[in-house]
């Protein structure tokens, strides 16, 4: 593990961790010795690229209309289980390195499902789940809300998703093997705190007297066991939000999750994967990564430089895209008769959860922020949150995604707790802008309230400690101000009706009754409980705070365990999936939503919306255990036809006279050595990556030299030490240049290396060329 975190960038290594490695490997062999005990389920994983243009397309999530790709930090990826009774029900569960999931991406995934498999994967069986990463591209959801930023729909991040997810259910369908699942649970202490804490003081006392923590420290893991092949993956769910990256990054990320989910997939596939070829196995019977795959390099220094000077740069020249994705180095792990680990670091109830763990702090002073609204002298733009790697986000990206992997390890390792019992799904589809909601009332009785059409409050515009707003919004303002609300009333001034529903929001985007060009927020949503044995999933279209996940899981987890029955006991697990199905910001206790903090001001529905998910999910759970069916309900609409997108396309490509694509611009110092830890920079002309999405290829590769003649790949887009970084002199010139950037691991081997590039350009007539081009050889010592 220590060269796995090494070779990503990591390097924070220490003896400790080097003993917790060979602890873990030793539990791991002595655990696949004995994990193979009678199965009782087919399992399935599988695992797509769905990174989308890393160029021109607004990130989703911190909504700022400058925070544009330019260039890819590691890939992103859809990663799906299936787990099906022999001869009954099966469900799915589809994780995305994405902001959130998307109605209109549902829908289609469904439609094309519903094409292969006929009624096999439905709505009902069927979960879509977004880890949070605010370094993905925009323009995929269907309400226009979610599209302002993007400059409106955009057409290849959909596809790209709806592509991914569809190919990764595909590989786990194909993948579908008698095999066992274990759970297994455990504290993570140092990866998120509460970024709204004052809110969540404003729940009862007695309440919060019942947990040590402000926010939820326990990861719940399962592990999928093969019967033939041992160990094939894990999914685990812990709450933090993906926003180690700023609302400054340009380059597309999977955050802390999807950083988690390529570290563990990597140590899997470098100390499990068993080999019939000895000439791919360590000194130890360990495979090795296809790097290390090499014979020993000469020990003299100075052979080793001259071999380096005898590959200069080549010229950029044609290639087939198929070059990109032959040469992928992860690619080449893959073995054709074994399905691939696949490890996915899902997101829960996340909704004031930060990772950046230091605090919140005012970038004039220096000071904490203040406590109750995030503002420095009164301005929220200066308040914010520092993650354990300041002021390096990528350290912070690295640190935190690091801290879920050792403990997802951990809980892998340790793992024996099977699960046992059926499978099982209820779904429903609820209108939230008019839910009547049954409450009890302090002196007996009950009480009918409703939810209210969509509407988002002042505090929303502020933003978090996580990414501030601008202007003079701040959080907890339960009042408004009258300059905004003339600004908010020119799109729809809300009636009396809907402001007292949303009381004491004061409303700054009345979105739920905003119906041009078309729906401006959902009214609709789905909601829906899987169960695998003693397992039960809640999925949520949401962002649900600490105390609303527990609330909502303590709720269900009554309903199930008091059936009378004696179905579920004290072992039930309860998990909620966030941001699942679609999406509709965040959900918050009523006592939360008094504050009028960014969560409270983004609860949509209005105070009562926690109490109406509490009463619809007891419903589905009352309904599961009783083994009766539930009511579809109103379809939510598919507004694909109606998209609008002003996102200006690629027009074409251009070189300066006498310089082809994939020319190096700016090539390494002639005879140059580099030593581990320091970086090497390549500068090569490129082309808009929107040509071409490189889907399961790449646009950078760093080959070592095997002999005296055979590149062997290395390092590529999915690797923590490799940085893409497109850009052009001026917004509408037809040139570009990508920079490569490889910060070398301290697990590298000393050799000789070469920096390589893949793109794909546009001619003025449209047509689509593939080109690649290589650094000068150098010397890494």
């Amino acid at each position: 593990m220590m060269d796995l975190l090494a070779s990503i960038g990591c390097y924070f290594w220490s003896p400790s961790r080097t003993i917790w490695l060979w602890i873990s490997l030793v539990l791991v062999m002595q655990c696949s010795k004995t994990i193979l005990s009678d199965s009782n389920y087919l399992i399935g994983l599988g695992s797509y690229d769905i990174t989308g243009p890393a160029a021109d397309v607004n990130m989703m999530g911190y909504a700022n209309t400058e925070q544009i790709a330019s260039g890819l930090h590691f890939r992103l990826r859809a990663r799906s289980f299936i787990v099906a009774e022999p001869q009954g029900k099966r469900v799915v569960f589809v994780n995305l390195d994405a902001c959130m999931a998307s109605q209109l991406v549902t829908i289609k995934v469904l439609e094309r499902l519903k094409a292969r498999y006929g009624d096999l994967y439905t709505a009902q069986n069927v979960a879509i789940s977004g880890i949070h990463t605010h370094a993905g591209p925009g323009g995929y959801l269907q309400y226009v809300v979610y599209l302002v930023t993007s400059l409106g729909f955009v057409r290849q991040s959909f596809d790209v998703l709806v592509d991914g997810i569809e190919k990764s259910i595909v590989h786990a369908h194909e993948n579908l093997r008698p095999g066992s699942i274990f759970v297994n649970k455990g504290e993570l202490l140092d990866a998120g705190v509460n970024r709204s804490p004052s809110a969540y003081l404003n729940n009862p006392a007695s309440e919060r007297s019942k947990y040590k923590y402000d926010v939820d420290k326990e990861m719940a893991l399962l592990k999928f066991v093969d019967d033939q092949w041992g160990p094939v993956g894990s999914f685990n769910w812990f709450a933090t939000h993906g926003t180690s990256m700023s609302r400054t990054n340009s380059l597309i990320s999977g955050d802390n999750k999807g950083a988690a989910a390529r570290f563990m997939e990597d140590w899997f596939e470098q100390n499990h994967i068993k080999s019939s070829d000895v000439n791919e196995l360590g000194t130890n019977g360990v495979p090795r990564r296809v790097s290390d795959i090499i014979p020993d390099i000469q020990d003299n220094y100075h052979e080793l430089r001259e071999l380096a000077a005898s590959f200069q740069s080549s010229s950029g020249r044609p290639a087939t895209r198929a070059l990109s994705v032959a040469r992928r180095v992860r690619g080449a792990l893959i073995q054709a008769d074994k399905p691939g680990f696949v490890s996915a670091f899902c997101q829960t109830n996340c909704g004031d959860v930060s990772p950046n763990v230091l605090g919140a702090f005012c970038t004039d002073t220096g000071l904490p922020c203040d406590f109750n609204h995030s503002t420095c002298g009164g301005k929220n733009e200066l308040c914010y949150g520092r993650g354990p790697g300041y002021p390096d986000e990528f350290e912070s990206t690295c640190i935190i995604g690091e801290r879920q992997f050792r403990k997802a390890v951990d809980l892998f390792n340790k793992a024996s707790e099977q699960l046992k019992g059926k499978v099982d799904y209820r779904h429903t589809y609820l209108d939230f802008s008019q839910l009547e909601v049954t409450l009890p009332k302090e002196g007996g009785g009950s009480e009918v309230v409703k939810t209210c059409p969509a509407a988002m409050g002042f505090g929303f515009a502020a933003g978090t400690t996580d990414g501030p707003g601008a202007f003079d919004f701040k959080q907890g303002d339960d009042k408004g101000n009258p300059f905004w609300k003339l600004v908010g009333g020119l799109l729809k001034t809300p009636d009396k009706k809907q402001v007292d529903c949303q009381h004491p929001k004061p409303i700054l985007l009345d979105t739920g009754e905003m119906k041009q060009p078309y729906d401006w927020a959902p009214s609709i949503l789905p909601i829906q409980i899987l169960r695998i044995g003693q397992l039960v999933i809640l999925s949520v279209p949401g962002e649900f705070t600490t105390m609303s996940g527990r609330r909502l899981r303590d709720a269900v987890k009554t309903v199930l365990t008091s059936s009378g029955n004696g179905e579920f006991g004290s072992n039930i697990h309860v998990v909620i999936a966030g941001l699942t199905n679609t999406y509709s910001q965040y959900v918050t206790t009523l006592e939360e939503y008094q504050v009028q903090r960014y969560e409270g001001a983004s609860t949509l529905y209005g105070p009562h919306t926690l109490s109406a998910y509490i009463q619809e999910f007891q419903k589905l759970a009352n309904a599961l255990v009783k083994g009766q069916p539930v009511e579809t309900g109103p379809q939510p609409p598919d507004l694909l036809n109606k998209q609008i997108s002003l996102l200006t396309p690629v027009v074409m490509d251009a070189t300066p006279a006498g310089r082809n694509f994939g020319d190096v611009s700016t090539n390494v110092p002639a005879n140059s050595t580099f030593k581990r830890g320091s970086t090497v920079t390549v500068v090569f002309w490129s082309a808009c990556p929107r040509n071409d999405l490189m889907t399961e290829g790449t646009f950078s590769l760093v080959e070592m030299l095997q002999g005296k003649d055979t590149w062997v790949p290395s390092y590529d887009d999915d690797d923590f030490c490799v940085r893409f970084k497109w850009s052009r002199p001026s917004k509408l010139s037809p040139r570009s240049q990508a920079t490569i950037e490889w910060t070398i691991p301290l697990s590298a081997s000393p050799g000789v290396y070469r920096i390589r590039h893949f793109g794909a350009a546009k001619g003025l007539m449209g047509a689509i060329r593939h080109f690649t081009g290589s650094s000068s050889a150098f010397v890494v010592a």
